[in-house]
């Protein structure tokens, strides 16, 4: 029956109105018009549709959140930029699949949705491209990648260093060409105060936002407050802290530029240990060792105190017998050991994109890494190639992060068998990589 539908859509075809129509692009102007769905209407699904609609003509066909807020204003900016569009509105992502025939679909949810969600788009036929982290355990990344073996469509993982310009450079031009000679070490690291610290009282749910339906398969924390906007990301409930949220981005980084695989064994310690007051449950300090074949890359986040180098607060270093190379999301520094420098900054494409600076809350020097990663997205899916961040990159990558935070809890090194789904000679550990899912929901690993 879907199926049908789809082939029904698109047999009658649509008019003009309010379609997007990218900027003069050699590419963009022989593509087809896309039928997209956002499910998240936040900050960065907002963001995600918005780069989207530069590079390619699209036909926004719906939108989907839990905050009626937040979808009435996504909705009216939507409208805004692309005149005659009316998207319909949706809670429930599921009756969106239904009631549609898409092609591509945005997923910019709280990570304790991503899979769910991901593997729902998957089944009902659409192209993915699905925000960081992949998961909040190791098994649900493990079940999208079982069904995506199932299917044909894309999945496009929002690790957009991989499609950054400057990094891009920086892996052809150092790493590639071999400036750094012997390659043992990586350093890591997040000094941003990015933990939230303060201690709300409960108070009533509001009526414009389904709070069960947002906390969906995780618990229902008593709500004090609304959780999107990052007060969700102070809690293990809904992610998997500072390691999840910013590590996973370099060290995806990492082992994109160094062609890494999985780690042979993690280990990680931290905890709460100078922001000790308020009610956010992940670490301000912690420190994770990911030991590959003769490489040691650590990672190291603090959200007090000042960063190691004022220049990179987020970011890696990689070290070398020749120089050290230094990426982060704003710029690359190449130091070698006889005093040669090399120095670049991001791309920004301010003429190109003015809208870009007129948009809140954009990351706008992150803006042409989405619009480049979105572009290879759709390019895979019309040449039926892989793209630049594929579901098993992003599953190492997230894994290896949620492994971490296990390691931490159980206070000893961990090694995962990714062939095995399990940890080595630990059945405790073993036993942690599927969280315990909220009724009615069902972990897709398990069910």
């Amino acid at each position: 029956m879907y199926l049908s539908r789809r082939k029904f859509i698109r047999a009658a075809g649509f008019s003009l109105a309010g379609l997007a129509l990218p900027k003069v692009d050699s590419w963009a102007q022989t593509a087809k018009v896309y039928r997209v769905g956002v499910i998240g209407t936040g900050w960065y699904g907002k963001s995600d549709l918005f780069r989207l609609m530069q590079i390619t003509p699209v036909e926004v066909v719906a939108l989907c959140d839990v905050d009626s807020n937040r979808l009435a204003e996504a909705n009216a900016q939507v409208k805004s930029r692309l005149p005659g569009a009316n998207p319909r509105l949706y809670r429930f992502h599921e009756e969106m699949l239904h009631k549609h025939a898409l092609d591509l679909v945005l997923i910019a949810t709280p990570d304790h949705w991503h899979a769910l969600q991901a593997i729902d788009v998957l089944q009902a036929g659409a192209h993915v491209y699905l925000q960081k982290p992949i998961s909040v355990d190791v098994l649900e990344g493990e079940a999208i990648l079982n069904t995506q073996k199932r299917f044909p469509q894309v999945i496009q993982v929002g690790t957009q260093r991989r499609s950054t310009p400057h990094l891009l450079e920086a892996k052809r031009e150092i790493i590639d060409k071999g400036l750094l000679g012997k390659i043992a070490q990586v350093d890591m690291f997040c000094y941003y105060h990015m933990r939230n610290n303060s201690a709300p009282q409960p108070q009533a749910v509001p009526t414009f936002l389904d709070y069960e339906r947002w906390c969906g398969p995780a618990p229902l924390r008593v709500y004090d407050g609304l959780p999107h906007g990052g007060w969700w990301r102070a809690f293990m409930e809904y992610g998997n802290g500072i390691m999840g949220d910013m590590c996973i981005h370099m060290l995806d980084a990492v082992r994109w530029m160094l062609q890494l695989g999985w780690p042979t064994e993690i280990y990680s310690e931290g905890g709460i240990r100078v922001q000790t007051k308020g009610k956010s449950n992940i670490t301000d300090t912690q420190t994770a060792i990911f030991k590959f074949d003769e490489l040691t890359c650590t990672w190291n986040h603090r959200t007090w105190g000042e960063p190691a180098d004022p220049a990179y607060p987020w970011g890696y270093k990689i070290i070398g017998e020749n120089g050290t190379l230094a990426c982060s999301p704003f710029q690359y520094d190449f130091t070698s050991v006889d005093g040669r420098k090399i120095h670049r900054d991001a791309v920004y494409e301010r003429e190109q994109f003015p809208e870009d600076t007129r948009e809140e809350g954009i990351e706008i020097h992150a803006a042409p890494a989405t619009r480049a990663h979105l572009k290879n997205w759709l390019e895979a899916i019309e040449n039926k190639q892989p793209p630049a961040a594929p579901l098993a990159e992003a599953h190492c990558s997230t894994a290896s992060c949620i492994l971490a935070n296990l390691a931490m809890e159980l206070k000893r090194p961990l090694q995962y068998d990714p062939l095995k789904k399990l940890v080595v000679n630990d059945v405790e550990a073993t036993d942690k990589l599927a969280r315990a899912y909220r009724a009615p929901w069902k972990h897709p690993y398990l069910k």
